[in-house]
């Protein structure tokens, strides 16, 4: 079962009359000097805890008042438990599709979720959200956070719970961990493609650089095209969508600066971008050879099919909840990102038969 509670809810709760906190496991950890990871091993009578430090810790836990929530206690029980996502709400594909997958795989794993939407000034919103969350006792939490903003917010915020954030590249602190899938990969996989096909003149349409992702996949092509011996290019910043790529599109035909090849940030702009050059009687790819990323449904319908790099969403959301699980059981687990693949179709050719 998933729960949605959006903006003007979050507002809401915070109009509650204030009362006093109950104490949790980041309270006990604190008290007794130690991660909330061993508090956790503790409560799950895990072996790896020595005698003194369990001891301890449960006469902190009896001090305080520490009960566990609802959801921690059916962590040890094997029962469904309670796992809140927050997100933004935005409709674009990547976050959409993470936050489709997260629920999906949460639900087949036998977990609730519970889902709140934030907007900006996310220094308001988000602290309001989490504390949403924790009246609810969710045991931990998953953040997709698309914009650098929103990702700052959260570090800054005080949580009590495991908070995991989807944020491509983006380092953990000591309070906020990270998992994504490798979008820098995936962009030099782009770009790769294209400088195999023999193409020395490589441009990037690239995302809005308020995301994490239009930063990893710039950083990508960038990379790919100096190992490769090539100086970075054009590259010209969007904002995703289908119009801007197709206006500065007609602007680089008008001004007669189309490159060999564009590696496009996403689907949607390649789109845009491969209508202006259609209009225009710029043939793709027998004239100009262009990749785009994620793998859009139907980017296989584009006229001509388009090459592009598929996010796996199943893959992303089931490491991403076994890391928050596992950083609330208090065990270790495999953090590398997972990988997207290159499908290759028809929309970039080798540059030798190029005519422009």
């Amino acid at each position: 079962m998933t729960g949605a509670a959006k903006g003007n809810n979050v507002k809401a709760a915070s109009a509650y009359p204030s009362r006093p906190r109950k104490p949790n496991i980041s309270d006990v950890a604190q008290m007794a000097g130690v991660s909330y990871q061993t508090v956790s091993r503790v409560l799950n009578n895990a072996p790896d805890v020595s005698a003194a430090t369990r001891v301890r810790v449960q006469q902190i836990i009896k001090d305080m008042g520490y009960r566990r929530s609802r959801a921690a206690t059916a962590l040890s029980t094997s029962r469904s438990t309670a796992i809140g996502i927050l997100t933004d709400g935005s409709p674009r594909f990547g976050p959409v599709g993470t936050l489709m997958a997260l629920e999906k795989v949460a639900r087949q794993k036998g977990y609730f979720t519970t889902v709140v939407t934030v907007e900006e000034p996310y220094e308001d919103s988000i602290p309001k959200a989490l504390d949403t969350l924790d009246e609810i006792e969710v045991d931990g939490i998953i953040v997709i956070a698309p914009l650098l903003s929103m990702a700052a917010a959260v570090r800054d915020a005080t949580i009590q719970v495991p908070v995991e954030m989807i944020a491509a590249g983006a380092s953990s602190t000591p309070n906020v961990f990270t998992y994504s899938e490798n979008q820098e990969l995936g962009a030099r996989m782009a770009t790769q493609h294209l400088m195999d096909l023999g193409h020395t003149d490589i441009a990037h349409f690239a995302g809005s650089m308020d995301w994490f992702d239009g930063r990893v996949r710039k950083r990508g092509w960038e990379a790919a095209l100096r190992d490769g011996g090539l100086a970075p290019g054009l590259c010209l910043e969007g904002d995703w969508s289908p119009r801007w790529a197709y206006e500065t599109g007609l602007r680089l035909i008008k001004e007669k600066k189309v490159p060999q090849a564009i590696f496009a940030a996403s689907d949607h702009t390649a789109l845009g971008l491969i209508r202006a050059l259609a209009e225009s009687g710029i043939r793709v790819p027998d004239d100009v050879s262009i990749v785009g990323f994620d793998d859009v449904e139907g980017s296989d319908f584009f006229l001509p099919p388009l090459t592009t790099v598929r996010q796996d969403f199943a893959a992303l959301a089931h490491a991403s909840i076994e890391v928050l699980l596992g950083a609330i059981e208090g065990r270790e687990v495999d953090r590398a990102p997972s990988e997207p693949t290159l499908v290759v179709r028809r929309s970039a050719a080798p540059a030798q038969h190029h005519r422009i």
